[in-house]
C-alpha cells in the first residue's frame, strides 16, 4: 500500500521537479540566444584557451569538458549541457552584466535582468543539492515554500517565456504522476547512492593520504640504503685492496712501526757504536730479511 507523503516531502518532490526539469530549459533558452546552436561548435573552438584556463582552475570539470569537446564526428550540443555549465559559459564568454551581488547570492526583488534570474536558479539549486533529507519546510529557504516557488517561477518565466511559467504553476498543484511510495523510494535510493559515493570518495582520499605517507617513508628508507651502500662500497674497496696485498694490513702496520723503531735505533747507534759493531748490526738485520742502510751522521 502506498504511503502518503507529508507536506514537507511533497514540497521536496515538487521543488526537485521544478529545478531539475523546468529551470534547465529556461536557462537553455537564454543560452541559445547568446550562443546560436548552429555556431556553438565554432564559438567553443575559438574560446579553447579561455575554457582550458577554467578547467585548470576547476571551474569546469572533466565531464563538462567532454561535453564541450566530444569525440569526432560529434559536436557540442546545448541540450546536453547542465545548468551549471551553461551559467559558467554565459558568465565567462559573453558580455552580459553580472548581478549586483554576483552569481553566488540571491538577488534583490528589484533586479530582473537575465543574469539575476540565473543567479536565483543557481541559488536554490545549491540549497537543494545540500539537503540531507528529502524534505522542505518553511525554514529551508529562509522563507516560506510558496515564496521561494514564486521567486523561481518568475525567474523561469522571464527567461523561458509564459509557457514555461504556466508549467511551473501547474506543477505546484497537480497530482504527482508516481505513487507516493515510488517517489520516496526514488528519493531514498538517490540519497543512498550519494551517501555511498561520499564514502567512496572519503575512502579514496584516505588511501591517497596513506600512499603519500608510505611514499615519504620509502624516500627516507631509500636515502638510508643509499648511504649504507656507499659505506659498503668503501669497505669493499678496502677489503679488495687488502686481499691483493701479500702482507695483511694489520701485520704491515706492525712492520711499519718496527721499521720506524729500527730507524731511530740506527741513528742512535750511528752516533755511539764503533764501525765493527755497525757492520755486525747490519749483518743481523740482513739475516732478518730487512735491510737498513747504515751510514754515519
Amino acid at each position: 500500500m502506498a504511503t502518503r507523503l507529508t507536506q514537507e516531502e511533497e514540497n521536496y518532490v515538487r521543488m526537485s521537479l521544478l529545478l531539475t526539469g523546468i529551470s534547465p530549459r529556461a536557462t537553455r533558452a537564454l543560452f541559445d540566444q547568446e550562443f546560436a546552436p548552429s555556431c556553438l561548435n565554432a564559438t567553443i573552438t575559438k574560446e579553447y584557451n579561455k575554457l582550458r584556463d577554467l578547467q585548470k582552475k576547476r571551474v569546469i570539470n572533466q565531464s563538462q569538458w567532454n561535453l564541450l569537446f566530444p569525440r569526432r564526428p560529434d559536436v557540442p550540443d546545448s541540450k546536453t549541457f547542465d545548468v551549471t555549465l551553461m551559467i559558467t559559459l554565459l558568465r565567462n564568454l559573453t558580455n552580459l552584466s553580472s548581478p549586483c551581488g554576483g552569481y553566488d547570492q540571491l538577488p534583490s526583488d528589484n533586479e530582473t535582468s537575465p543574469t539575476s534570474d540565473l543567479a536565483r536558479i543557481k541559488y536554490y539549486r545549491n540549497i537543494m543539492a545540500h539537503l540531507d533529507e528529502g524534505k522542505i519546510d518553511n525554514s529551508t529557504f529562509n522563507t516560506t515554500f510558496t515564496t521561494a516557488w514564486d521567486i523561481i517561477t518568475n525567474a523561469i518565466g522571464r527567461l523561458g517565456g509564459q509557457t514555461m511559467k504556466d508549467e511551473c504553476y501547474n506543477l505546484k498543484v497537480k497530482i504527482l504522476d508516481q505513487t507516493n511510495q515510488e517517489i520516496m523510494m526514488d528519493i531514498k535510493r538517490s540519497k543512498d547512492e550519494m551517501s555511498e559515493l561520499k564514502k567512496s570518495v572519503k575512502s579514496l582520499n584516505n588511501s591517497m593520504k596513506s600512499l603519500k605517507r608510505t611514499k615519504k617513508a620509502m624516500k627516507v628508507e631509500v636515502k638510508r640504503l643509499k648511504t649504507s651502500n656507499e659505506d659498503m662500497t668503501v669497505e669493499v674497496k678496502r677489503l679488495k685492496k687488502a686481499n691483493t696485498d701479500t702482507v695483511p694490513w694489520n701485520i704491515r702496520a706492525q712492520i711499519k712501526e718496527i721499521l720506524e723503531e729500527w730507524k731511530d735505533n740506527e741513528k742512535m747507534y750511528s752516533r755511539c757504536v764503533p764501525e765493527v759493531d755497525k757492520a755486525s748490526l747490519k749483518f743481523k738485520w740482513e739475516r732478518s730479511s730487512i735491510f737498513i742502510r747504515v751510514g754515519c751522521t
